[in-house]
């Protein structure tokens, strides 16, 4: 089956864009040169079609995750949003595999929403999060100071804040960067204690994590 979606990208593949998407994401990834509207557009129809059988695919996503073409690897990010609301405790080791392999802001930063998700259905994964946010790999722990992005109202304070804390006097900039996206965007629904966080922390926050997280304050 995916081979029939590697057919379109090939059809749509801009070698100009691939040379460019690549030199972007510093040559760790071969691309086809497909920006987002074109990708996406190769594989609607299908991700309408799996909606409707309400199951995940395992074995296409890993199939689709081992291409070494990177937008192969957005499409299973893509597939698994799409199909979010199937996902289960139970399949977060298969996830966790894609967290862990060919990594980079891109591929975790559209993870966290499957991952998100399915924390709001499970309170399991709130203590797989905060394990995860001690992980040794900083992408793990991105993911996990992450996940809870745009929930508002339904925003894990205290595990957001446990898990802020367990990723303080960081010198990782994808982590101090991932700290202040998190606080800047729940200072949308609570500034208050945004402002107390980071006074309570500054002494142990990265300026990048301050600056982003008081952007809205």
């Amino acid at each position: 089956m995916f081979e029939n979606i590697k057919v379109k990208f090939e059809e749509k593949a801009d070698s100009t864009q691939a040379q460019m998407l690549k030199k972007y994401m510093r040559n760790q990834f071969d691309f086809y040169g497909l920006h987002s509207p074109t990708r996406r557009n190769c594989y609607h129809e299908f991700l309408k079609q799996e909606k409707h059988k309400k199951e995940i695919d395992w074995q296409l996503l890993n199939e689709a995750w081992d291409d070494k073409y990177r937008e192969s690897q957005y499409f299973v990010c893509d597939y698994l949003i799409a199909m979010q609301k199937y996902l289960t405790y139970d399949d977060m080791p298969k996830i966790e595999r894609f967290v862990r392999s060919k990594q980079w802001w891109d591929t975790i930063d559209s993870l966290i929403k499957p991952i998100g998700s399915s924390g709001l259905r499970d309170n399991r994964i709130d203590a797989l999060m905060l394990k995860w946010s001690q992980d040794s790999d900083l992408w793990i722990r991105r993911v996990a100071i992450e996940h809870q992005l745009l929930r508002k109202d339904k925003m894990n304070v205290k595990l957001l804040e446990q898990i802020l804390l367990n990723n303080l006097n960081s010198d990782e900039f994808f982590i101090n960067k991932a700290i202040g996206w998190a606080l800047r965007d729940y200072s949308k629904t609570d500034p208050n204690w945004v402002k107390s966080f980071i006074y309570q922390n500054q002494d142990n926050l990265a300026s990048l994590s301050i600056k982003e997280g008081s952007k809205y304050l």
